[in-house]
């Protein structure tokens, strides 16, 4: 008999039995389909919240990738409703008529201002449905009343200092993910081909609407240390463009380059770490399963790979493999982030092997073994779920070090080649001028990785803080293994 002809109501014996004591006795769809409800609305409102961007994720995805598959192009013809088109900053301002071409004859800097806040809104909206989604299957659809993971949100709850990182992040996440349109202009008018687009600008002397190219207006537009050529924070330029972070030295908007650096080095560090925790969690499962040999063999690699120098590595790397085909994916950033992952995985391998070797002798472990279950099958069950919570915590406080080893390598003219942007790549630019009225070229990346790695740092210190039962005066161990393996 399957599991419908059951939920409908008949039980093995000839029997009934309550649909929803079937459903709590089930999988998590036979409960949903025994209350379908909450579920759909929160899906309703999810979906919404998709579609009016659905343009935005594909072109992502598209930019992102590190081949071309179509999905930027795809994304330019599906809608976008948060986007430069939808809501546009650059116009011509008509003395006697106002702005004209901005969005409903706004000034560029409170239509950009009103389209960046719109962005952060919807994004905020999101982290909303996405805390709601979690709440509905705690209340709708969990089986159990209590589970470790509500004492963890708990502990994150009262944690100042790790929901400052938790705003940090996502501040930065969003700047990464919605780059193109939180700019005041392009890219690719902006710096990749900036004399292939012409802007509209109205001319005093000649009184009249005169055109030139973009390239023309950033030679105007120079920010080099003296009063004359310098475009500075929250300055328009004399073509009426608004530029929020002021100028670079050639004359690029500063805003558009940092923000578009921000999903750089995301996908970066993104990647390296991913890589690292990867490799990190599968050699310490296995090392701490199989012991002897094996286990000596990984402690060895491990301390081979410490003992050389990561940063002289890195260069090293960088150098040797930038004529490969790998220095060509996403303009060195794949290569970066290999080298990355190849040299940092020995530190998160050593964070999680303690919890490794807990869990390998653990009776349950050894139940599994003796069912005759498949030595992959003991590992990825019933040994990595409970050093996950281990892994997220130190994969947090990594990252902040990866985009600083980013922005660093740039400094120095190395990893991610030009023109492709890099807020590292901006200090080494803007460093002769940090004693002139062009200080804003290098102080805005330098602050903003100083942020973005203290924002990672205390979001690790909250999550463990919070996945540590100790730090309420313990709970015990199990407990422990409990919020590591997610409830």
């Amino acid at each position: 008999m399957t599991n419908d002809d059951r939920a409908g109501g008949a039980r093995p014996d000839g029997g009934t039995v309550d649909p929803a004591e079937y459903a709590r006795e089930a999988g998590f769809a036979a409960r949903v389909r025994a209350n379908p409800e909450p579920a759909l609305r929160w899906l309703a409102v999810a979906a919404a919240l998709a579609v009016v961007e659905v343009g935005a994720l594909c072109s992502l995805l598209g930019t992102a990738l590190p081949v071309d598959v179509g999905l930027a192009a795809l994304g330019d013809a599906l809608p976008t409703l948060l986007s430069r088109e939808t809501i546009p900053n650059q116009g011509i301002h008509v003395p006697g008529e106002g702005w004209q071409g901005t969005f409903l004859g706004l000034s560029p800097a409170a239509a950009w201002g009103l389209r960046v806040a719109l962005i952060y809104a919807y994004a905020t909206a999101w982290v909303w449905v996405l805390w709601r989604g979690v709440r509905t299957y705690r209340r709708e659809y969990r089986i159990a009343d209590w589970t470790p993971r509500d004492d963890v949100f708990r502990r994150f709850g009262r944690h100042r200092w790790g929901q400052f990182g938790l705003v940090v992040v996502l501040a930065f996440v969003v700047m990464a993910v919605f780059a193109p349109a939180l700019g005041p202009t392009t890219m690719e008018r902006n710096s990749y081909d900036p004399y292939s687009y012409t802007i509209e600008t109205y001319d005093d002397d000649l009184g009249e609407v005169q055109e030139l190219t973009v390239g023309d207006a950033n030679l105007a537009s120079v920010s080099q240390g003296t009063t004359d050529r310098n475009v500075g924070f929250a300055e328009y330029d004399e073509f009426g463009r608004f530029h929020p972070f002021g100028t670079l030295p050639s004359g690029q908007d500063l805003f558009t380059f940092v923000a578009a650096g921000a999903r750089v080095s995301l996908f970066i560090s993104l990647l390296a770490i991913g890589l690292s925790a990867v490799v990190s969690a599968t050699l310490a499962v296995a090392s701490a399963y199989y012991g002897g040999l094996v286990d000596l063999a990984v402690v060895l690699l491990s301390d081979a790979t410490q003992a050389l120098p990561q940063l002289l590595v890195v260069m090293l790397l960088s150098v040797v493999l930038s004529e490969t085909w790998l220095a060509s994916l996403y303009s060195g950033g794949v290569l970066l982030a290999l080298i990355f992952a190849l040299t940092g995985w020995p530190s998160l391998w050593r964070a999680v092997r303690g919890p490794a070797l807990q869990v390998a002798e653990r009776g349950w472990v050894d139940a599994a073994d003796s069912i005759g279950l498949a030595s992959s099958v003991t590992m990825r069950r019933h040994m990595l779920p409970y050093i996950l919570g281990y892994l997220l915590v130190y994969v947090s406080m990594s990252l902040g070090g990866i985009i600083i080893g980013i922005a660093g390598l740039s400094f120095l003219g190395l990893g991610v080649t030009s023109p492709t942007p890099e807020w590292g790549r901006i200090v080494d630019i803007g460093q002769p001028y940090l004693a002139t009225v062009s200080w804003h070229i290098a102080f805005v990346p330098g602050v903003l990785v100083v942020i973005v790695v203290t924002g990672f740092n205390a979001l690790g210190d909250g999550i463990r803080d919070a996945i540590d039962p100790e730090s309420e005066g313990g709970e015990g161990e199990a407990a422990t293994a409990a919020s590591g393996a997610g409830g």
